[in-house]
């Protein structure tokens, strides 16, 4: 599957190679080292410089590490969920992988799905994904974490930026995140997100103090994924 859908994604894409290939989420039937010898045929082919995981779990990247060292290249990335307000996987569960992997961040959903836009304080805003009765039943949170939004807008009115710009710099502040990927939908979208870029030098240790009293981060142990569950009883 691995090769067969970098063939057909570059065909799609109308080029040779890609600089990155991400594998998400580990299949469950697979073993690691399956999964491993396929990326490093990819890159072995020309198809991709570098691969990485997406969503994988700290003992699954350590696994693929211990596996290429002995076959191959090993993935230099991780590409996991960070924001304000979801900071578990990157600020404890992949603590000791950046120094013994030397492991990358490219990390997703900077905005917490829209929460830290700003723009959903006054009610579900007419066309967002919140008038989406799936996304609902996916993120039934979502009111809650809109609520802690609130707080950390006056964070950002007194710095002179939008919450938006606040929470993609406080994500690029972070020294083991590589990239933040962002989903503007408009050419507004992205301006507004780029400035961000300016705000960096704002975050200070005392801005992310009183963002952490506002939010608390409170250290948890990883919910499995289904599909982990799956992987341990197809393994085992």
């Amino acid at each position: 599957h691995i090769i067969e859908g970098t063939k057909a994604a570059l065909k799609r894409l109308d080029q040779e190679y890609v600089d990155v290939l991400f594998c998400h989420r580990p299949e469950p039937f697979t073993p690691i080292e399956e999964t491993v010898r396929a990326m490093n045929y990819v890159i072995d082919q020309g198809w991709a410089f570098y691969w990485g995981t997406s969503m994988w779990t700290p003992a699954q990247i350590s696994e693929a590490c211990e596996i290429t060292d002995r076959l191959g290249v090993r993935p230099i990335v991780e590409q996991p969920i960070y924001s304000v307000l979801d900071r578990n996987k990157v600020e404890f569960e992949y603590v000791d992988l950046y120094k013994k992997y030397n492991l990358g961040l490219t990390t997703w959903s900077p905005l917490a799905y829209g929460a830290l836009t700003g723009k959903n304080s006054g009610g579900t805003l007419e066309g967002s994904r919140m008038e989406n009765p799936m996304f609902k039943a996916i993120s039934p949170e979502f009111a809650a974490r809109v609520e802690m939004a609130g707080k950390l807008k006056l964070v950002a009115q007194k710095l002179g930026i939008s919450l938006a710009e606040l929470a993609l710099a406080w994500c690029v502040s972070n020294e083991n995140v590589s990239t933040v990927m962002i989903g503007a939908k408009t050419p507004a979208q992205l301006e507004q997100n780029l400035k961000a870029l300016e705000a960096v030098e704002k975050i200070t240790p005392e801005v992310k103090a009183e963002i952490d009293a506002l939010v608390p981060f409170v250290p948890e142990l990883s919910r499995r994924w289904p599909s982990s569950f799956l992987r341990m009883r197809a393994l085992s």
